[in-house]
């Protein structure tokens, strides 16, 4: 009789990585967070306003999801910050397995908090645990009002949605107001922040946030 094996679904072998990715997370005791978005929402930009701010307050490390390029990475690096960088080589998003090897490129014992910047993608990445303590997703006002309702996971699965260049607000058709009103439908637990990571503004309530989750996570270590 010929044996059948089952191959375990692609999600539960992603989902068993991201425990282990989790644990390792818990026990150096450093919070983790997945930013997400659109390609050109500003992701890049917002992520070095952030380490900006926080040089000196808080240990800063970075995962760079990219297809192809290293650019990203090269901007964060200018920063002095350690960066390890992934290329999908054509994949839409990063997944647990791809994280794991990266992490043996850090030194945890001074580190407070892992940024891992996802592939601009607004549907795939939401499907991928990567063992994060917590999702955010940039979304700036030139993308329209309708990405919400049509892409409705990565706003539920996430915990913040940072609205960014609403120095263009003038320039788009976008109305903040309904943006904020449509977000909150789909998740009415999301912290909402306006930014601009060009003018450097709004980003006091942000690390704010930041530095909360940072000091829960290692209250729990």
């Amino acid at each position: 009789m010929v044996k059948v094996r089952l191959a375990a679904p692609v999600l539960q072998q992603n989902e068993e990585v991201a425990r282990e990715n989790r644990t390792f997370f818990q026990k150096h005791g450093i919070f983790v967070l997945n930013l997400m978005s659109s390609p050109g929402s500003g992701k890049t930009s917002t992520l070095e306003r952030t380490i900006e701010h926080l040089a000196g307050s808080l240990k800063l490390g970075v995962i760079e999801g990219d297809i192809y390029t290293t650019r990203d990475a090269e901007r964060i690096e200018a920063y002095g910050v350690p960066v390890v960088q992934i290329n999908t080589a054509g994949a839409c998003h990063l997944d647990a397995r791809m994280i794991r090897p990266a992490l043996e490129d850090f030194d945890f014992g001074g580190l407070d908090l892992l940024i891992i910047e996802n592939v601009g993608n607004l549907v795939c990445p939401a499907e991928f645990d990567l063992g994060e303590d917590a999702r955010a997703v940039v979304l700036s006002v030139a993308e329209g009002n309708d990405k919400p309702l049509k892409y409705p996971l990565i706003f539920r699965q996430a915990q913040v949605v940072l609205i960014n260049k609403i120095d263009l607000l003038p320039y788009t058709d976008c109305d903040l107001s309904l943006l904020e009103k449509d977000i909150r439908a789909i998740n009415p637990d999301l912290e909402i922040f306006r930014i601009s990571a060009r003018e450097n503004t709004g980003f006091s309530p942000w690390l704010s946030w930041l530095k909360e989750q940072v000091k829960i996570k290692k209250q729990k270590a």
